[in-house]
């Protein structure tokens, strides 16, 4: 057997084996793991001599763990494992080993030590007491306490390490009974051996100190780990903190590698000792037992931090390492300090580390690299939160470390600013420029932290570096370093959220706070200094995004609006791909803010725009290559798709400007005009192309559309308000313009509406073409309906559709019914067909149910205008019935609560639109097929009674329901208003109706009946929703529905269950009712 577990281990990690071996040979494996005595075989396998191959050997050792994780081993079969395994270790590790046999390689040593663990893990707690002394053991030669066995010391420092690893590391997620398996262990532990186990890494320090790093540097990662749940007393001495320090600070001389690697190790040590949880009293007299402070110091002034640090040979590792000692250690002394309360020597204590401590923190944030900056971020932010709180409560503690807010907030502004070896826009330093930009966002952080403490001192400082800077800039003639004028229009930037929280920068004419008056006071500087002009593009985009954050300045100054918008012209023809792009977006959100004062320069403006507006689409190589792939997701294409997006904002800023109310008619319509007629001609030239298949034709087509719908959306958005109920179309002369790009774009559709990005286009224009063309779309809308709405068209599309034409409907509701008359009933049977359709994966299914909410959307759209009568028109009755039975249908949904909620909606809707009528064939004498749209719906009274309120009780019937759930509760509630509705409509007809027919026909009694019947009368809306929720929530499902009972019952259980639902669900007194429906069906009753 053991020869046929090696060959099957051996032949499923062949590499060049045999496939289908290969899985034999896992599922031989596989079937091994749950044989009961498989883990023998394998663990004989694993120390059998000669020693087989080590993934033999690794296998084995593995199936083995898995066997006791996995409890497969009795407290014998673990006592039997244990002993043959210590027979094992003692063999190659302890003192009496052979020379002669080889140790074993590292990754067998780390699964023998698994195996120990998880021995230890079973055993130790009763039947394995002495699992620590047996390891320990190991450690000599000759029995004696000295610890001089190499290889057994290695072997039970990692022993040690392994059961800390299974036992007590935080990182590890664990059941709720492992976690208390494991802490019952550590007490044990901590209770039996802890004393002897911290004498042993004393021992082995003072053996092996001057002889073998590798041993030291893995005893101090034990005591770092063990610490952590230990009494950190027995594991730090004298002896301890000497070693620690002589390795910090080595006299001797060492190679430059050990000494970098005894630094990096007793730093670590200091760290993972320093992380021990206790009270803020410990922790800061651990701080000061360990000496942090002055192995910091010493680092500091190491060879490697202090004489090397502006040279290649900086050893930015060990700065890192000693950056993370510092900032958890200041990050500890900053927790016991907010937790100190009143306790004023605990007080001062913390104050004192605190300050010893700020030049350490300095340094390391002020690092030239910015890896080892951001690691004292963390407690800089911690201790300027504490400061912040404490200066609200008039402490003492915020007035002592004040005097270094200055030299952080200096320190802050230094790491802002770009080094010299940066090079903005290079394309192999975008992941350093990405890098720097986050840093400048935590920084950023730092000092709106600085900020809160002490307002008065950061505006002050700010505003000396950015005033000071463009007076320099201004002396020297823009001769000066790009990166200081950068970092300047950076810091004005930012400064610009201190006055913008507290609302903005004016009051009426005044400036609202000191920080807004010095904010303003910048602005002036930087029109008059004419900043723009400097050459280098990350001051040009820095300038513009000031120009645009900070608007309002140019709204109360408009005489620097027109030199603004000249800067903004030369910039968006930019040479550089980046800085155009980004400007063509910053001048478009410029130019909304400002569009009232540019009237008289629009033309001017527009002029000079339109060698950027003509539009050149690039496809993609994937795109020309893959017919199959539609060309507006082509990823090759990602550039110059992006390049197109950032054009729009150009055709957007063009309708902007020409909407200023300060413009006349006539010149509106002209300017729109001179834009249009070249996308007009392009739109000719490319469309015959496009209809024979010409891809890049397409996309040409594709672009066009989404200009002239862009265009539009800036008009609109240039009026004073654009919303389709109080808003006018525009004069009739611009109307007309956008009327023939609205012509256009159909042209276009109707040629090509089986492309999808052809119809995608075409309802984006369709969306911004309403509210600049009027009531002029409305002719159109059949053939924009035919043209989106194509036999291909997706469930997806019909729902956005519809989410236009609910904006159509309600913004022309008093001249839509003709046209709505006679599209209505084609439209539907298109939704319909589409919901209808059979759903494959899961995007399609979330695709329907958005497709049969904004359905009910729409009806409720069409109800809520006065347009109901389209409805039940001669032309759509036929489709009236269908809409009733989808809606019907809806309600009854029980794996889509929302969309049956909204139907129960549209249902209430219609009984208060529609109930009330008398009548059977008139309403006042007028035929149905005339009925006007405020009229009542003749012999609807009857309808919803019989219809419509039996629905009510569908979803809460059905035994998959769960009374309790949240959405389910609020469709009960929607359920109990269409009844409560139906009521209103036809009062005690419907009470009647629900005692004569529908309650006693669930087999409702009549105490039961009569408390309903009341509450339905008498309680509002409101309270009546709350009372059928609460009584059809407060009880289990009906017993009817068990699955016994279906056994037994067959068919005439669902009828019945539905018939007496609601007797279980109102009355706890029938506690007989199984009993009775039994009796009721043997006797054929149904």
């Amino acid at each position: 057997m053991d020869a046929q577990v090696q060959s099957a281990i051996e032949c499923a990690w062949d590499p060049r084996g045999d496939q289908t071996l290969k899985h034999q040979a896992f599922d031989f494996l596989n079937q091994l793991r749950s044989e009961p005595q498989g883990w023998q075989i394998c663990f004989s396998l694993a120390v059998r001599d000669p020693r087989a191959s080590e993934v033999v050997r690794h296998v084995s050792l593995d199936i083995v763990n898995n066997a006791i994780k996995a409890g497969q081993l009795n407290v014998q079969d673990l006592n039997v494992l244990k002993d043959n395994l210590f027979v094992y270790i003692q063999s190659v590790y302890g003192a009496g080993r052979d020379d002669s046999v080889e140790s074993d390689p590292l990754p067998i040593q780390n699964k023998i030590t698994q195996t120990i663990t998880n021995l230890f893990t079973a055993l130790y707690t009763t039947h394995w007491t002495s699992f620590f002394n047996d390891v320990l053991i190991l450690t000599s030669t000759d029995g004696s306490h000295r610890k001089n066995n190499q290889l057994g010391v290695l072997l039970y420092l990692r022993i040690l390490i392994s059961v800390h690893d299974e036992i007590a590391d935080v990182l590890l997620l664990r059941t709720p009974e492992e976690q208390r398996k494991h802490n019952d262990l550590k007490d044990l532990v901590r209770q039996r051996d802890a004393v002897m186990i911290a004498a042993s890494w004393h021992e082995i320090i003072g053996t092996w100190s001057d002889k073998d790093d590798s041993i030291i540097k893995l005893c101090l990662t034990t005591i770092g780990r063990w610490v952590t749940w230990t009494d950190v007393g027995l594991a730090v001495n004298n002896s301890l903190l000497q070693l620690l320090f002589e390795y910090i600070d080595p006299q001797q001389n060492l190679k430059s590698e050990q000494v970098a690697e005894r630094k990096d190790a007793a730093i670590e040590a200091f760290i993972d000792i320093l992380g021990k949880k206790m009270t803020a009293t410990d922790k800061l007299e651990l701080i000061e037992v360990l000496k942090i402070y002055e192995a910091v110091s010493r680092l500091v002034r190491s060879r490697e931090l202090s004489e090397m640090r502006s040279t290649a040979n900086y050893d930015t590792d060990l700065a890192e390492c000693v950056a993370k000692l510092v900032n958890n250690t200041v990050t500890d002394i900053v927790k016991a300090l907010d937790n100190a309360q009143n306790d004023e020597l605990l007080l001062l204590r913390g104050n004192v580390l605190l300050k010893s401590f700020m030049p350490h923190i300095l340094r390391f944030l002020s690092d030239e690299y910015d890896e080892i900056c951001s690691t004292v971020i963390p407690c800089l932010t911690d201790l300027l939160t504490l400061l912040r709180r404490k200066a609200k409560a008039g402490s003492s503690m915020a007035s002592e470390i004040s005097p270094t807010l200055p030299l952080i907030l200096d320190v802050v502004i230094t790491k802002l600013k770009y080094d010299e070896t940066s090079y903005w826009g290079h394309e192999d330093t975008q992941t350093d420029e990405a890098e720097f930009q986050e840093l400048r966002k935590r920084l950023h952080n730092l000092q709106k932290a600085v900020a809160a403490v002490d307002e008065s001192m950061f505006m002050n400082k700010i505003t000396t570096v950015v005033v000071s800077t463009f007076a320099k800039y201004q002396d020297q003639s823009g001769r000066i370093d790009w990166r200081e004028l950068e970092l300047a229009l950076h810091e004005m930037e930012l400064f610009g959220e201190s006055a913008f929280k507290h609302g903005g920068l004016y009051s009426k004419t005044k400036p609202v706070t000191p920080v807004a008056e010095q904010l303003i006071e910048m602005m002036s500087k930087l029109v008059q200094t004419d900043i723009a002009s400097f050459a280098h593009p990350a001051v040009q985009l820095q300038y513009m995004v000031i120009c645009e954050r900070y608007h309002t300045f140019f709204e109360h100054n408009p005489q620097h609006i027109a030199p603004a918008l000249e800067n903004f012209i030369r910039l968006v023809h930019h040479d550089h791909l980046k800085v155009k792009m980004r400007s063509w977006y910053l001048f478009h959100r410029y130019v909304k803010h400002v569009r009232q004062h540019v009237g008289s320069i629009a033309e001017t403006i527009i002029q000079a725009l339109n060698d950027l507006l003509p539009i050149r689409a690039e496809l993609g190589e994937a795109a020309s290559d893959n017919d199959d792939e539609d060309i507006s997701s082509s990823g090759n294409n990602q550039s110059a798709n992006a390049q197109f997006d950032s054009q729009l904002y150009l055709y957007e800023t063009v309708g902007c400007i020409t909407s200023v109310r300060s413009i006349s008619i006539e010149k509106q319509a002209t300017l729109v005009t001179s834009v249009l007629s070249p996308l007009f001609s392009d739109l000719e030239a490319h469309l015959p192309g496009a209809k024979s298949g010409d891809k890049q034709s397409v996309l040409q087509v594709h672009h066009l559309i989404m200009a002239l719908g862009t265009l539009a959306r800036g008009f609109a958005d240039g009026t004073p308000t654009s919303n389709l109920v109080t808003a006018s179309p525009p004069a009739n002369a611009v109307s007309a313009e956008f009327a023939r790009a609205a012509e256009a774009v159909l042209m276009a559709l109707e040629g090509l509406r089986s492309l999808f990005e052809i119809r995608e286009a075409a309802r984006f224009a369709f969306n911004r073409l309403i509210a600049v063309v009027g009531n002029r779309i409305l002719p159109q809308l059949p053939r924009w309906i035919d043209g989106l709405l194509s036999e291909t068209s997706t469930k997806d599309e019909m729902a956005m559709f519809m989410k236009l034409l609910d904006q159509v409907v309600f913004g022309f509701k008093s001249e839509i019914y003709s046209i709505l008359n006679t599209l209505l009933s084609p439209f539907l049977q298109r939704v319909f067909a589409g919901i209808a359709e059979p759903v494959i994966g899961t995007d399609d299914e979330i695709q329907l149910t958005e497709l049969k909410r904004e359905y009910l959307g729409f009806l409720l759209v069409v109800l809520n205008n006065g347009l109901e009568s389209v409805l039940v028109s001669e032309a759509n009755q036929s489709t009236f019935t269908t809409v009733i039975s989808t809606i019907e249908h809806f309600t009854k949904d029980i794996r889509d609560f929302q969309t049956a909620k909204l139907a129960f909606s549209v249902l209430s809707r219609m009984v208060l639109t529609w109930g009330g009528s008398g009548s059977e064939t008139s309403v006042n004498g007028v035929p149905l097929s005339q009925v006007s749209p405020h009229s009542k719906l003749p012999g609807f009274d009857r309808y919803m009674m019989t219809t419509f309120s039996p629905l009510c009780w569908a979803i809460p019937s059905n035994p998959n329901f769960d009374p309790k759930d949240a959405q389910g509760k609020q469709v009960l509630g929607e359920a109990a208003a269409l009844q409560k509705a139906i009521f209103t409509k036809t009062g005690d007809e419907y009470l009647n109706y629900l005692r004569d027919v529908e309650l006693s026909g669930m087999g409702m009694d009549s105490g039961t009946m009569s408390e309903y019947l009341s509450t339905l009368y008498n309680a509002d809306t409101k309270a009546f929703q709350q009372f059928f929720k609460v009584n059809l929530s407060s009880h289990g499902p009906c017993p009817l529905c068990s699955p016994r009972v279906r056994i037994l019952f067959n068919e005439a259980v669902d009828e019945l269950c539905a018939r007496h639902w609601m007797v279980h669900r109102f009355s706890d007194a029938l506690q007989e009712y199984p009993k009775m429906v039994v009796i009721r069906v043997n006797a054929g009753a149904l």
